[in-house]
């Protein structure tokens, strides 16, 4: 068959798949909506579930939990796997080994982190709380920041830091000036992609929060309990569509990084 006779098929292929994946998102944003109790009966449009959800102020401490934990372990992360991706950049004694242990968090499953996680909390006798879920919560998060700054810095002309050095810069000088300045589409690229996948994070933050550090995800995961609640969709919707812009952001950063090249 040509590729002319197959380009339908192809597009209705990739139609489904873009179908089966965000339909269901599509309609929960829908009936977020909807002015029904009921989340199968569309009764009319209404405003009134998000007036609900800003109103709600135990969501709103969770709300306040979250963005505490994502801006921390996203600050964190950020500032180890700079260093990190540096050292490993400049090929330290042990860089491939050390490479292969990072992705660790990424491969093994995430029931298995948390439980290990709890674990050696309780063994150093550490409270559970925001703390706990921050350093939970940078121990999956360091390995992706890593890996994006690795392969920024790898596509980097080495010219550019020899001509600085031959120039008179010290060390220092040439990372502020030259690394830096041509890195950070890619560090805030790295950043947003730590702050959303921080931010919507439940495995992990089910086993290592504390009972006063309930996180969004948690308060989500507690009101399905009793039941679908209109504003659970609201809150979900406000979710979604957050974490997809700011997945789009830092794709759109790294893209730019990429035609920097």
């Amino acid at each position: 068959m040509s590729k002319a006779g197959s380009r339908p098929w192809l597009l209705a292929a990739s139609f489904a798949d873009l179908l089966f994946l965000y339909l269901p998102i599509a309609v929960l944003v829908v009936f977020s909506f909807n002015s029904s109790r009921f989340a199968a009966t569309w009764q009319g449009f209404t405003l009134q579930w998000y007036r609900a959800l800003i109103a709600d102020e135990s969501l709103l401490v969770a709300l306040q939990h979250s963005l505490i934990v994502a801006v921390s372990s996203t600050l964190l992360a950020t500032m180890l796997g700079l260093g990190l991706a540096l050292a490993l950049h400049r090929g330290i004694t042990g860089a491939g080994l050390l490479e292969g242990l990072l992705a660790l968090p990424l491969v093994i499953p995430e029931v298995t982190l948390g439980v290990a996680l709890l674990l050696f909390f309780v063994l150093i006798k550490l409270p559970l709380g925001l703390v706990t879920i921050v350093l939970g919560h940078t121990t999956f998060t360091l390995p992706v920041v890593v890996i994006i700054l690795l392969a920024r810095l790898r596509k980097l002309d080495p010219a550019l830091g020899e001509a600085a050095a031959d120039l008179g810069a010290t060390a220092w000088q040439t990372f502020r000036n030259v690394t830096l300045p041509l890195l950070m589409p890619a560090l805030l690229g790295a950043m947003l992609m730590a702050f959303t996948i921080s931010l919507d994070d439940f495995i992990v933050t089910f086993f290592t929060a504390g009972p006063a550090s309930t996180t969004l995800p948690l308060k989500v995961y507690s009101m399905l309990k009793s039941g679908i609640s209109p504003v659970i969709n609201a809150l979900s919707a406000i979710l979604v569509v957050a974490s997809m812009a700011l997945f789009g952001l830092a794709l759109a950063l790294q893209r730019d990084a990429a035609r920097q090249k």
